[in-house]
């Protein structure tokens, strides 16, 4: 596809006075439009008004278009992270940290990794809302967050690994005794701005003992989220919080199972045909002894059609490398278009954001993670590779500055 500068320049309706400079062009590198599709070996991506406007193999740039160097690398449509979590010290009186302060800390967390749109899967609203609202304001530069405000626990139930975390979360934290209860508490989440609901289905109450969600209660939750307009995340652990989880209608296994015992090749089938999303965290796992039965259990349900998202708990991990869930993706069999559908079109299919997301085109956002090397020739280390994070034509992360002020 070749276009001149003025049909470029008709196409979007601009002329040199009124180009902005936030017009940016990422040219000369290797671009994946999405999965599957032809590879364009030398071309450039055009971005204007935060969409992208031109994708080409030759371009007359638009007068004042800022343009990142980018020789030799290969641009791909925004990552995802569907579990994170904003838990720690450092996001306490996030209203008032300074954002070049808010921006290193998403930075070191998130968009170093090139993710331009995570979710995350149970925070303190206090904190989640307010980051959301800095950023979405362009206070400060990060990426697009979905939250599931407060999880929703089985009666008396928290996990006993969240004793660590601060009490003005795990106190408020849905326990609900009863379905009536449980449908207030989803209904008075979602207004407080959660965008999903959080089930723990098998909440691990201490090591090697797990305690389920009530069916009914679950499924409460469950049908009143999707009344108004919510999908359902459910921590399974194991078995029986799998079933209690599909029973219910839940549409997103926030984890693999971390039991897999008694999980065969029905319960798969059972998860393929309700459409039941996975995003397998394994980096989560890694250390446990059955860490290759878990592998293999996602591997399975990827061959039997059920959806594969990514993600990877940073945030309850405090080690923010990313680079071990690709291995570990890698070693359970999963190729680099998997890989990459999981990061960019199959999390844009589930919250329903494919006319806008998920892939390098012209209309899209202009949502983009660069790097610097090539996975389909380098392998999956080459997703840790990150040079730039760009959301709405907004770099997010500059490997060459890292912790650069992006907000002026």
């Amino acid at each position: 596809m070749k276009t001149s500068a003025i049909i470029l320049a008709a196409a979007l309706g601009i002329t040199g006075a009124d180009c902005r400079a936030s017009d940016i062009a990422i040219v000369h590198a290797r671009i994946y439009p999405a999965p599957g599709v032809a590879t364009l070996v030398d071309g450039m991506v055009l971005i204007h008004d935060g969409r992208i406007a031109a994708v080409s193999d030759r371009v007359a740039l638009p007068p004042g278009t800022t343009v990142l160097a980018c020789d030799g690398c290969v641009i791909l449509a925004g990552f995802w992270n569907a579990h994170v979590h904003f838990v720690g010290p450092q996001w306490l009186g996030v209203a008032h940290l300074p954002p070049r302060t808010l921006e290193r800390q998403l930075q070191q967390m998130l968009t170093h990794s090139g993710f331009t749109s995570v979710v995350d899967t149970g925070s303190d609203p206090a904190v989640t809302n307010e980051l959301r609202r800095r950023i979405e304001r362009g206070e400060v530069a990060g990426p697009h967050i979905r939250t599931a405000g407060l999880p929703v626990f089985p009666a008396k139930a928290l996990p006993f690994y969240l004793a660590d975390l601060p009490s003005g979360f795990t106190t408020k934290v849905g326990q609900p005794a009863s379905p009536d209860e449980a449908r207030d508490f989803v209904a008075r989440n979602l207004a407080a701005g959660a965008d999903i609901t959080k089930l723990f289905t098998g909440s691990i109450v201490a090591p090697e003992q797990v305690q389920p969600m009530r069916r009914d209660i679950a499924a409460a939750a469950a049908s009143e989220s999707h009344r108004l307009g919510a999908i359902v995340f459910a921590h399974p652990t194991n078995l029986e919080g799998v079933r209690i989880a599909t029973a219910s209608g839940v549409d997103v296994l926030a984890h693999a199972l971390e039991d897999v015992h008694g999980f065969d090749q029905t319960e798969i089938r059972d998860l393929a045909r309700r459409r039941v999303t996975i995003v397998p965290t394994l980096k989560l796992f890694a250390q446990d002894r059955n860490i290759q039965e878990i592998r293999r259990l996602v591997l399975r349900a990827h061959r039997a059609g059920v959806p594969l998202v990514f993600g990877t708990d940073t945030g309850f991990l405090a080690d923010y490398d990313v680079s071990e869930e690709y291995r570990q993706l890698s070693l359970a069999g999963l190729k680099i278009d998997d890989i990459l559908a999981m990061l960019t079109t199959a999390p844009a299919a589930l919250f329903k954001t494919t006319s806008h997301q998920g892939r390098v085109a012209p209309g899209m956002d202009g949502d983009l993670t660069v790097l610097g090397s090539d996975p389909k020739s380098e392998g999956v280390r080459a997703f840790s590779d990150v040079r730039y994070t760009i959301r709405a034509g907004k770099v997010l992360f500059d490997r060459a500055h890292p912790e650069a002020d992006q907000s002026d």
